[in-house]
């Protein structure tokens, strides 16, 4: 699972989050502080790629909608944010966060938001394996005894 201390984690888990479960948390902060649009929500496409194998050459799959914003703080942090989807609110709270991740609130912030909504993921993975599982069908070869 992510690591909730690099920012590498707490963008991975904003981004996967539903955007219920990420607004109702952050609805729990205290008042956002003020801030500057760097470059307001926008809307657009990007191309996604694989490989095959996950080692081979790679190709194009297809393209997804995502939702990208830019913010500074009043005290001079920037938080960025993309998001799958069409949702501007769900950018908007994301780049918040991200921002507010580099100040004090961090550990407030990391135990009150990031903490639940990495649970809820870990749970839901866990149920998705789980119903995988139940369907997982074991080969094996009896031996007849003869040669």
């Amino acid at each position: 699972m992510e690591n909730l201390t690099t920012r590498k984690g707490w963008m991975s888990l904003l981004a996967k989050a539903p955007a219920p479960a990420l607004t109702a948390l952050w609805e729990t902060q205290k008042a956002p502080p003020g801030f500057e649009w760097l470059r307001p929500p926008e809307t657009g496409g990007v191309m996604i790629r694989g490989r095959m194998g996950g080692t081979g050459a790679p190709f194009n799959v297809g393209e997804m909608t995502v939702t990208r914003c830019a913010l500074r703080l009043e005290s001079g942090e920037v938080g960025h944010a993309y998001v799958q989807g069409r949702d501007k609110a769900k950018a908007r709270i994301a780049a918040l966060i991200d921002a507010l991740m580099q100040t004090a609130r961090a550990d407030a912030l990391r135990e009150a938001v990031l903490e639940p909504l990495a649970e809820s993921h870990r749970a839901a993975r866990s149920a998705r394996a789980e119903r995988a599982a139940a369907t997982r069908v074991d080969f094996f070869t009896m031996v007849r005894g003869e040669d």
